[in-house]
């Protein structure tokens, strides 16, 4: 929808540039798979990773030091099917982005284009794979994920991806610790609504006040990213129970 604008806008930064080629590739993904014939289905591929998500990690997701922090990882930086509105209104901004926005913001906005559109594409490519060897969506079993994930192309994206959750937290983190940014937020939402922008705003919104909440995010992330390698690497090694990890983890 908003193409042309994000090709039309000069840029005069490499996090600009890096910014503005990611939200081009995401716009064109998200035409491709809006239309795709599986779509409903990598929406419940997404939901069954999201639950896997929430197993694996369920003594964090329970904790009320991080219980907001995941959940807003989960259902709004990981929710493609709700999303529509916010990422087309981020094409749309993207000039006075550009504009106004330093670049340590903006590498941080590219961070988070690059996680949603390599973990939409990573769907893509699983239930693509899924569908190849006819295997239903629904009622997906441990096994058969494990099987079209190692079938699946891309696997080099999944330690970027990984990776990316690590970098994009630490940023985020950084932002939140700066009490002139809930100034902002909160002075701003009745510009955002008269600009048609509420579902933007309210999404940062939303996680500024995760990460606020969330104690000792460092640890956090790093009890996530060990977490996650280790189910990475049990799954392509074939362990029998990959997303069964150690107490110590």
């Amino acid at each position: 929808m908003y193409r042309e604008r994000l090709v039309a806008t000069e840029v005069h930064s490499d996090s600009a540039r890096r910014l503005q080629y990611l939200l081009i590739n995401y716009h064109d993904f998200r035409q491709r798979k809006a239309s795709h014939p599986l779509l409903e289905d990598t929406f419940r591929v997404a939901d069954w990773q999201a639950e896997r998500l929430k197993l694996t990690h369920q003594d964090l997701y329970q904790h009320p030091g991080y219980h907001t922090g995941l959940e807003f990882l989960l259902t709004d930086l990981y929710a493609p099917s709700t999303m529509t509105r916010r990422d087309d209104n981020i094409d749309r901004v993207f000039p006075k982005m550009v504009k106004w926005l330093p670049d340590n913001l903006l590498d941080t906005f590219a961070g988070l284009v690059e996680l949603n559109l390599i973990t939409q594409q990573l769907d893509l490519d699983l239930t693509e794979t899924l569908q190849r060897h006819g295997v239903p969506s629904q009622g997906l079993t441990n096994a058969q994920y494990c099987a079209a994930f190692r079938a699946s192309p891309g696997l080099e994206q999944r330690h970027r991806q990984i990776a990316l959750v690590a970098e994009v937290g630490q940023q985020l983190d950084h932002y939140v610790r700066n009490r002139t940014l809930g100034w902002l937020l909160s002075m701003t939402r009745g510009p955002a609504e008269m600009a048609d922008l509420s579902d933007l705003h309210s999404f940062l919104h939303r996680g500024y006040t995760a990460f606020r909440k969330m104690e000792d995010v460092d640890a956090l992330i790093e009890r996530l990213v060990t977490r996650e390698e280790r189910v990475l690497d049990n799954i392509l090694n074939r362990v029998p129970e990959p997303f069964n990890l150690p107490d110590d983890l």
